[in-house]
């Protein structure tokens, strides 16, 4: 039998609302003109938001909804968990501290009253092709300033949802992952919406979060990843201050992670006379490829760390460690392809100095992997070919708890680890593969043919980058292979 909740109403709807863009093709239906106020058992509510539930993938947490949920900080619960039960200061007490009787009257009251924020899905609401069951769903009736929830029982033996969970959580995800741990009669107050769509979900979190408190910008889109293709942050200021400032952490990442090919290879101060790519050259070729939105209107392609992808169309959890490890084990493999295969063009520009062909491929002020306009293109090719092949390789399948920054070794190396047993590493070795034997070096290189430094010309000004990113997508085209594919169906998006 269904359980019943008592809720208070609480209207709040203007007429200058009604004049809001409301777009159902865009996540932002029409929104409900109320929403609900009533306490719950803390542990209930967790199970309603189904903290253990599982995709038909098998393995995926079904709590961290790409498109709603932010990543989850394990630590950040366990904290709060202590804090429940002995308030503060005793929860930050370290194991050894708590043993000594002299702190025993440091325990105190663990009270949470501040509202958890919730959505109560609809019938007709899908998250990647689920929608609650019958049997699971909450229904609301309204009765004028007071309303009746009717939830599933919990407290059943051998209770357990049958697919998507009923609840999903806008606000406050760290505090009901505490209750893994069952507490008996701890009640939370709750904020709920009926039927919120998506992109009002990710509004509403921003304006709770990082409006009012100035949040860092970057670091409230690895919380809350939908914020990244938020239309009305575009017109913001805070929009393009996230992707100038994600761009310049993963280029920091790069040049500071002792295992990156960039490693100290950067000229990361504009410094005259380094023969390094600029940081403001890695910076705006980011900002071109990985961190943008979409590559114009109409084109269906975007960045791999700033655009919906995949069949679901939403944007990929990663967090900043995650982004930075995925390219600095790119141009690892490219720097091991060209180690292995010894391309005559890498042998060209070798002069006996460096200690690998990679190194001289990546040094050399006669290599275009060393110039702004190679930088670029790599990325470009390496972005494009993972967008489009984004569900294939699962890629919104990989996930890291870990809640550091993105130059942190730490992160950055389990990261990596993790990404090593990915669908996606062996599609990234496959493409570098291709990629290392394209002839990288420049129109100034010596020993080039007439004809070759000529075409090489070509790359020259602003037009260059879309010429390099056109050849480099044949040349990988040409190949067998995932990757030879994904070129094709890049060039037929892009109409090239």
């Amino acid at each position: 039998m269904p359980k019943q909740v008592p809720a208070l109403t609480v209207s709040q709807w203007l007429p200058t609302w009604d004049r809001v863009d409301f777009s159902p093709d865009r996540f932002r239906r029409q929104p409900p003109k109320q929403f609900l106020l009533f306490s719950m058992d803390a542990v209930e509510l967790r199970r309603l938001i189904g903290i253990q539930r599982r995709s038909t993938r098998g393995a995926r947490p079904r709590a961290q909804d790409l498109g709603i949920q932010r990543i989850h900080d394990s630590a950040r619960s366990e904290e709060i968990a202590d804090y429940v039960q002995h308030g503060f200061p005793w929860s930050s007490l370290s194991p050894r501290q708590r043993k000594n009787p002299d702190n025993a009257d440091l325990i105190k009251p663990g009270w949470l009253p501040t509202a958890v924020v919730v959505n109560i899905l609809l019938p007709e609401d899908v998250r990647e092709n689920q929608s609650v069951d019958a049997q699971d769903l909450v229904s609301v009736q309204l009765q004028g300033s007071t309303a009746i929830l009717e939830i599933p029982d919990t407290t059943q033996d051998g209770w357990t949802l049958s697919g998507l969970a009923p609840i999903e959580v806008i606000d406050g995800q760290h505090r009901l992952w505490a209750f893994d741990r069952e507490v008996e009669g701890y009640q939370v107050p709750v904020v709920a919406f009926h039927g919120l769509d998506r992109s009002w979900q990710a509004y509403l979190f921003y304006t709770i979060n990082i409006s009012p408190k100035r949040i860092n910008l970057s670091l409230a889109y690895d919380l809350y990843p939908l914020l990244r293709i938020e239309d009305w942050l575009e017109k913001f200021e805070g929009h393009s201050v996230y992707r100038e400032s994600r761009a310049q952490e993963l280029t920091e990442a790069l040049w500071s992670y002792e295992g990156s090919p960039w490693y100290q290879r950067i000229n990361m101060l504009g410094e005259r006379g380094m023969k390094m790519v600029s940081q403001a050259s890695w910076v705006r070729s980011l900002l071109a490829t990985f961190v943008k939105s979409w590559e114009g209107r109409g084109v269906k392609i975007g960045g791999l760390f700033g655009a919906p992808v995949g069949d679901h169309n939403l944007v990929l959890p990663w967090s900043r460690a995650q982004q930075a490890a995925f390219l600095i084990h790119a141009w690892t493999r490219l720097a091991i392809a060209i180690d292995d295969t010894g391309p005559a063009w890498a042998r060209e520009l070798d002069d006996g100095e460096q200690e690998s062909l990679s190194t001289a491929a990546m040094e050399s002020t006669n290599s275009m992997l060393n110039s702004d306009m190679g930088v670029r293109a790599f990325l470009y090719i390496l972005n494009d070919l993972c967008f489009v092949r984004s569900s294939q390789l699962r890629l919104a399948d990989w996930e890291q708890e870990l809640g550091t920054s993105a130059t942190s070794d730490v992160a950055i190396s389990a990261a990596l680890t993790s990404l090593s047993i990915q669908p996606v590493a062996e599609f990234v070795a496959e493409t570098t593969r291709a990629l290392a034997e394209y002839d990288w070096r420049s129109s100034k290189a010596p020993n080039l043919t007439v004809d070759d430094r000529q075409a090489k010309a070509r790359f020259r000004g602003s037009g260059g980058y879309r010429e390099l990113r056109q050849e480099l997508l044949q040349h990988v085209a040409d190949y067998e292979g995932s990757s030879g594919h994904a070129a094709s169906e890049v060039t037929a998006r892009l109409r090239l």
